[in-house]
């Protein structure tokens, strides 16, 4: 079984989608967990063209990755410059990382209009590029920019390109895919062409045709043995390469090795954790992972797939952490309750009571608009309140909150007004002030609980996101809002739904609190939950 290196850039690539961003706070999470999923290597983004990716590369370095090399991307050194006075080149360096990755023209016509220089001369950009970093890193990745588009349209230039960069000490060649307008057939030919070199090739797929996947597939089929891509296919215009659907179907289908079937099983959270920390509404007809990927509504696919689920399902959805949906019926759903008690856990059983009122409120609330990927500690505290009931640790009597703007030029003042009663039954009143109406609110409520909780001191908020849901309905539309918090030890997410904003940052507030209460009781008085494996301490930073 051969060994597929699996090789991740959507921190650098997929971040130039439209509409896809991520937070500092972000890309250290996505790193995480690409390491806990088994990925071999994480782009982390181009040090030196801007401060946060500088920032990236700057405290990356702090997380003990298990299994992931961090990689800096670069490109070679421009003309007329010497690779030891190249600032990007050494930029990389800086960056701290044993892996560097660059790119370089293989097209000839980019050579002659773009760089303006000649054949000749861009060999020399390559072959110099490669050897300062060779000789300073690890591993040096060539990526060979427009690569199939060169190889059309003078094959023996492009080959030269190859051949420069492995002679100058390359470990592996990726043969790049740039505009997205190669056919399967086309891609195959390059790779075998590129093979008579001698050096291990990678494959770079942009999606502009919807081929990114299968041109990977296809590559790999003629000997290429890394392949790079995105989380979601996230990536500039049509997107990149999908490792969602890339990683299981050279796995599942052709028999390649990429991950253990264990880390496979991960692909799906994995799938929806990066859509919820960009922000974005997971695409449920999605292959592999989506949540219609194996839903099936009525009729004779309903009939079949209760008796035997192979009669309209290609494989079998739990090696990717997905599940059959039959969508008419709330048996899966059960299931599925029972197999994330586990996970927090909790021994229940299928026929509880308590697991089929958790299934309905669960549904109800989900139909309100809750969703609970990225916000695992509002679902845990949702199912302690049912198979325990809930622990109330204080009693809101009510706040308020102002948002006042006194002039034209000077920002608004927030304020917060909280009441509450503790533990003990005393009545709490306090006020704070905030930069937002939101952030007024998680001080003062935190000012009127640390009396009674002084370990709370310890919760940072470390981010927060709104989503309106629906369309059409403009300022009165529903809102989701999620806020991941941390302590010193782990980080967690929570959830709140409302057509007012205040009330459901107010949700996930009260959620955030709980759970750090909840955790703390529970390993007082029980053997604490494994942490996940890759999980790591949670990084503070400045409230928003």
């Amino acid at each position: 079984m051969r060994q597929i290196e699996l090789y991740d850039t959507t921190l650098r690539d997929g971040c130039q989608a439209e509409d896809v961003a991520f937070t500092h706070e972000d890309k250290f999470r996505i790193v995480e967990r690409l390491d806990d999923f088994g990925i071999h290597y994480v782009e982390g983004g181009w040090p030196g063209s801007n401060p946060r990716d500088s920032h990236f590369f700057e405290h990356v370095r702090s997380l003990s990755l298990k299994h992931a090399r961090v990689v800096a991307f670069g490109a070679t050194r421009r003309p007329r410059r010497s690779a030891a006075q190249d600032q990007n080149l050494n930029a990389i360096l800086r960056a701290g990382t044993s892996v560097a990755t660059i790119v370089g023209k293989t097209w000839d016509l980019h050579v002659e209009s773009d760089l303006r220089i000649t054949l000749a001369a861009n060999l020399e950009l390559i072959h110099d590029s490669v050897v300062y970093l060779a000789q300073r890193l690890d591993e040096v990745v060539f990526d060979a920019e427009h690569f199939f588009d060169g190889y059309r349209a003078n094959a023996d230039y492009a080959l030269e390109c190859v051949r420069a960069a492995a002679d100058a000490g390359a470990r592996i060649v990726c043969l790049c895919d740039t505009r997205g307008g190669s056919l399967s057939e086309e891609i195959a030919q390059g790779v075998e062409a590129a093979r008579s070199i001698g050096v291990p090739l990678g494959i770079h797929c942009h999606n502009d045709m919807d081929l990114a996947v299968a041109n990977s597939l296809a590559a790999v089929g003629a000997g290429a043995v890394q392949v790079q891509g995105t989380i979601n296919g996230f990536g500039e215009r049509c997107g990149n390469a999908n490792l969602c659907s890339v990683i299981p179907a050279l796995q599942l289908k052709k028999g390649y090795r990429c991950v253990s079937a264990a880390q496979l099983q991960k692909l799906q959270p994995l799938s929806r954790f990066v859509y919820e920390l960009a922000n974005l509404e997971p695409l449920k007809r999605q292959p592999f992972v989506g949540a219609s990927a194996f839903a099936h509504k009525g009729g004779l696919h309903v009939a079949a797939v209760r008796k035997r689920r192979e009669t309209y399902e290609h494989m079998d959805p739990g090696q990717v952490g997905n599940h059959q949906r039959v969508l008419v019926s709330d048996l899966a759903g059960r299931s599925n309750i029972v197999y994330k008690a586990a996970e927090f856990g909790f021994q229940v059983d299928l026929d509880s009571p308590a697991v089929r009122e958790l299934l309905c409120e669960l549904k109800e609330l989900e139909h309100r608009g809750f969703q609970f990927e990225g916000a695992d500690a509002s679902f845990e505290l949702l199912m302690q309140k049912a198979l325990n009931g809930k622990v109330r640790h204080f009693r809101l009597i009510g706040f308020r909150v102002i948002d006042e703007k006194r002039t034209e030029n000077e920002p608004p003042v927030s304020e917060a007004t909280i009441m509450l009663e503790g533990p003990d039954g005393q009545v709490e009143h306090t006020a704070a002030q905030g930069n937002g109406p939101v952030n007024a609110l998680d001080r003062a409520l935190r000012k009127a609980l640390v009396k009674f909780y002084p370990e709370l001191n310890q919760v940072s908020l470390l981010d927060y996101k709104v989503r309106v849901l629906g369309t059409g309905e403009g300022t009165e539309a529903t809102v989701r809002v999620l806020i991941e918090s941390g302590d010193e030890n782990e980080r967690w997410g929570t959830v709140g739904v409302s057509p007012n904003v205040i009330e459901a940052s107010w949700q996930a507030l009260v959620d955030s609190l709980d759970y750090k209460l909840y955790r703390n009781r529970r390993k007082r008085h029980r053997r604490p939950r494994r942490q996940p494996e890759g999980t790591q301490p949670s990084r503070r930073r400045e409230e928003k």
